[in-house]
């Protein structure tokens, strides 16, 4: 009983959120450079080198005030950088490097703020919030195997990003806009286990760094 009247009220939010609030939907291509940051000693001396990659998807703008919107998606996102590095521990050398490429399935959960008019159709925006991200795919130096090993199994399946991004849409039509943005996507939870017990430490970390062009267009 408890169960179906907490359904019949989330049915009644939804409708009258709906009846009150205006959704735009669109796609959005999104170029960028991804990397990794590093939580460790300077004694393993890790480094990192950037990557082009891509993220791709569907955006879902819900405006509940004339200049304020719940901003989501599903969205297709390519990460991962090169990482090199060189531990002396007095009695041997472990140096190596490896080339991460790590796909996610990527639901952000932000917020969105819009100017009025900056010019006639055009208005910036800010967006502030997360992603919630599921691995998909991955692989390490091109290879998705390696020593019998699936690349896949070797990263963490989930992945929490900080997402913060700015830009313009211009409106072009009665209800089509274009929009240009500049997105910043911070890795909070660690993907990897691999250093840790290549080093035998627990205090090695590597998260996700994305800056990204974000380009598309609403309906």
């Amino acid at each position: 009983m408890q169960m179906k009247k907490l359904l019949f009220l989330l049915m009644f939010l939804c409708f009258g959120l709906s009846a009150s609030a205006q959704i735009e939907i669109g796609v959005q291509l999104s170029p960028a450079i991804a990397g990794n940051r590093f939580i460790a000693e300077d004694a393993y001396n890790f480094r990192n080198s950037n990557n082009l990659k891509i993220g791709v998807g569907v955006v879902a703008d819900y405006f509940f005030a004339q200049n304020y919107a719940f901003s989501t998606g599903l969205f297709y996102r390519s990460k991962g950088g090169k990482i090199s590095y060189n531990y002396n521990n007095g009695t041997s050398i472990t140096t190596g490097s490896d080339n991460l490429s790590i796909q996610y399935i990527q639901i952000p959960i932000t917020l969105k703020l819009f100017t009025n008019e900056l010019a006639p159709g055009t208005i910036l925006y800010v967006q502030v919030g997360g992603s919630l991200n599921t691995k998909v795919a991955a692989e390490v130096n091109d290879r998705k195997v390696i020593n019998n090993e699936k690349m896949i199994k070797r990263f963490n399946i989930f992945e929490v990003d900080a997402l913060l991004g700015t830009g313009l849409e211009f409106t072009i039509g009665q209800s089509t806009k274009l929009l240009a943005g500049l997105s910043y996507h911070r890795g909070l939870s660690d993907i990897d286990d691999y250093y840790e017990k290549l080093f035998s430490n627990r205090n090695i970390s590597v998260k996700n760094n994305v800056v990204a062009l974000d380009f598309g267009v609403k309906f």
